[in-house]
């Protein structure tokens, strides 16, 4: 008999509890999982590539008696409770388009309260993505080979076994000279951030860092969020704490989707005859900031205010405190990339083909005005520009 029991959730990652008979393990974690589950040593036909051919799977794989049971993408059965094995998923981080489209299909046919072993793929520079794809138990084999290897594991990746006497790692490991011990303390060290982070409702952010030294790791959250249906149900609608958009890939997110969409498809403007288009600001709610509080006075209620920002595209002013408008962080550079342009004037032009305005005033300036003036041309709206310099200067508000 075993059980599972998520106790945190951050979209796919969870933190939890899994019992068996009678040991219980609190999740994410790595462990000795001979001695949980003993007779897995034993089991036949459970090891099958992931991209093999269908018959073959039809014909050979078995999910084996007890726990855990082995899945496959062409084979995925399980029920409430049981530990789910994905056998040979370390292979997968090298395809990015077929790792996405693998996670997203066992997921679909797995029940939600089963714990998820990922056998032989940790690493320290995994353990994130694992955990972030809703792995949740782990054993230490990955880094046990990279050690007969002689492979120094440190969350950036992994190097020559020499670079364990150049002082980046002071782990007990490391100070004895015994690069094992130092491998196991390292994901060990990295679950208990990536646990953390999942308490925190911060993975994301910690995903959008690690990535970074990896270039399958940057396609596989790519391909996983163009897969906005399946990442967006495992999202909360809000979250406590802000949303730290620092990456090119926190546009992607499909809480940066969720809210576009909702402003285009649900939100019904209070009027549709003059628009004003309006820069963020630094303080949030847009209207604590002293830019917007003289905005506000100089509109005056003559107009539909709308808050061109990146990464959320268009913030109309009633919402601004709606999550993620009011509960987010953006470096700001006064420089927007051409992706970045394209994929915000797609929300405006979306948003003014919905809710047309007999008037449209672009109060911007740099990529701000870029983007509405891309908007406009799409949606052949004649955009009046009203900046002289700042926004914020007497001539500018004088108009």
């Amino acid at each position: 008999m075993s059980r599972y029991e998520a106790q945190k959730r951050d979209g796919l990652a969870r933190v939890g509890t899994y019992e068996h008979e009678e040991a219980s393990v609190s999740l994410p974690a790595a462990l000795d999982t001979d001695a949980l589950f003993p007779t897995l040593r034993d089991r036949a036909l459970s090891n099958v590539p992931l991209a093999i051919d269908p018959a073959f799977v039809e014909n050979y794989f078995s999910p084996g008696e007890g726990q855990p049971v082995a899945v496959h993408p062409l084979a995925a059965s399980a029920e409430s409770g049981d530990c789910v094995m994905v056998a040979n998923w370390h292979t997968a981080e090298k395809n990015p388009r077929n790792y996405a489209g693998w996670l997203a299909g066992l997921k679909e046919k797995i029940p939600p309260d089963t714990a998820w072993y990922a056998p032989v793929a940790a690493l320290p520079s995994t353990a994130c993505l694992l955990v972030y794809s809703g792995f949740d138990l782990f054993d230490y084999r990955g880094v046990d080979l990279a050690t007969a290897q002689k492979k120094f594991c440190l969350s950036e990746g992994e190097f020559p076994a020499s670079m364990m006497e150049t002082g980046v790692c002071g782990c007990e490991g490391c100070r004895e000279g015994d690069l094992l011990r130092h491998n196991r303390l390292a994901l060990d060290r990295e679950l208990a951030l990536v646990r953390h982070y999942v308490e925190a409702g911060r993975l994301r952010e910690l995903m959008e860092a690690r990535c970074r030294t990896d270039a399958a790791q940057v396609g596989i959250l790519r391909f996983l969020d163009r897969n906005y249906a399946f990442m967006e149900r495992s999202l909360p609608v809000a979250r406590a704490i802000p949303m730290q958009a620092n990456t090119a890939e926190s546009q992607n997110r499909a809480e940066v989707r969720r809210f576009a969409d909702r402003v285009i498809e649900r939100f019904v403007p209070t009027r549709t005859d003059v628009a004003v288009l309006l820069p963020c600001s630094a303080r949030k709610p847009y209207s604590l900031s002293r830019s917007h509080r003289l905005f506000v006075n100089t509109v005056n209620r003559r107009a539909h205010e709308l808050i061109v920002t990146s990464p959320l595209g268009l913030v109309p002013r009633e919402l601004e405190r709606v999550y993620p408008a009011a509960h987010y962080d953006v470096p700001v550079t006064g420089y927007w990339d051409r992706e970045e342009c394209a994929f915000i004037a797609d929300i405006l032009t979306r948003y003014f083909a919905a809710h047309p305005y007999r008037r449209v005033i672009a109060h911007l300036e740099g990529g701000a005005l870029t983007v509405a003036e891309m908007a406009a041309e799409a949606c052949g709206i004649d955009l009046e520009v009203t900046c002289e310099g700042h926004p914020t200067s007497p001539g500018s508000c004088g108009h």
